[in-house]
């Protein structure tokens, strides 16, 4: 197996810089040409200043303004980041050891970056804050969901902790708050065939062979609420959210369904009310049984007048 090439820039925030393979056939006659072109959303401007400044590099060394364009090769350089409204909450470590780390990440903070949020992502803010470069998450949860995550510390493990979630064979539990129906028969399981589109904010279920299950118990219901535990057997897109708006108790503070809602990106009030409460698994290095558990709670369950006066 081909090894990829070491950067030969340093991390930047945590962040790698980013790598453009110069394709083999090409008409530019330098590499400032094919940078405008490949590049259309960067200024041209700003191409030229990275040049100048030596921000633009190849495996031996910072590029000229002048420099050739050479087929085949590779180049590196880091993107300007986008204006970022800090997320005020903190993460919280469960554990650490020399193979992994597991973090309680808050509402409202994305796990790695894309898009809008770079450094305000808890992979960027753990590479940093825990000095771990190498840190990688084994899964992801949504930026509106807290509780659990799991990232790997060791690259050497990297895979075998990864490939725990990707076969299935992690045991999560959520636990929700949605509105009370006492007709809804429970516990049960839920079954439906779940599709997200790209470039579209919310997936959306329809009929054929199910890809989706989940099984939906309550734990206690007071007041018109309900606090339920969700137990996921598969990783489709808002599975949860959307199996529960399926049995017509959306959970409360759910931007996207029943239907898509504009929030800034500053709003930090009314947060999902969905939280990944529990992982455990069978570590795929000592073989020892592994269990993790949140110390974060839902608010609207909590402090439901706090809650409604958001």
């Amino acid at each position: 197996m081909r090894r990829r090439q070491r950067p030969p820039l340093p991390k930047r925030h945590g962040l790698d810089p980013a790598r453009l393979r110069l394709p083999e056939e090409g008409s530019w006659g330098s590499l400032r040409d094919h940078l405008v072109e490949r590049l259309p959303r960067v200024p041209v401007a700003r191409i030229d200043e990275m040049l100048a400044a030596g921000a633009i590099v190849d495996m031996d060394g910072p590029l000229a303004p002048d420099a050739p364009y050479v087929p085949g090769g590779a180049v590196w350089f880091h993107r300007d980041l986008p204006a970022e409204t800090r997320v005020p909450f903190d993460i919280s470590v469960v554990h650490r050891d020399d193979d992994i780390l597991v973090v309680d990440k808050p509402h409202f903070l994305a796990t790695i970056p894309r898009g809008r949020h770079i450094l305000e992502t808890a992979l960027v803010r753990l590479r940093r804050d825990l000095d771990l470069p190498d840190l990688i998450p084994a899964h992801r949860l949504d930026r509106a969901t807290a509780g659990l995550v799991l990232f790997v510390v060791n690259p050497a493990r990297r895979g075998a902790y990864q490939t725990l979630f990707h076969r299935r064979e992690v045991r999560k539990e959520y636990e929700a708050v949605a509105r009370y129906d006492p007709e809804l028969v429970l516990p049960r399981t839920v079954r439906s065939r779940i599709v997200k589109e790209k470039n579209v904010l919310a997936a959306f279920e329809v009929a054929g062979e199910p890809n989706s299950l989940t099984e939906v118990s309550l734990f206690e219901h007071r007041d018109g609420l309900g606090r339920y535990l969700l137990r996921p057997h598969t990783g489709r897109t808002h599975q949860l959210r959307l199996h529960m708006h399926g049995l017509g108790v959306p959970l409360l503070g759910d931007d996207f369904y029943p239907e898509v809602t504009e929030k800034a990106i500053d709003d930090f009030t009314r947060p999902l009310q969905l939280l990944a409460a529990r992982l455990a698994f069978t570590d795929p290095v000592s073989g020892v049984e592994r269990s993790f558990r949140t110390v974060r709670r839902l608010q609207a369950w909590d402090d439901p007048v706090g809650w409604a006066r958001n």
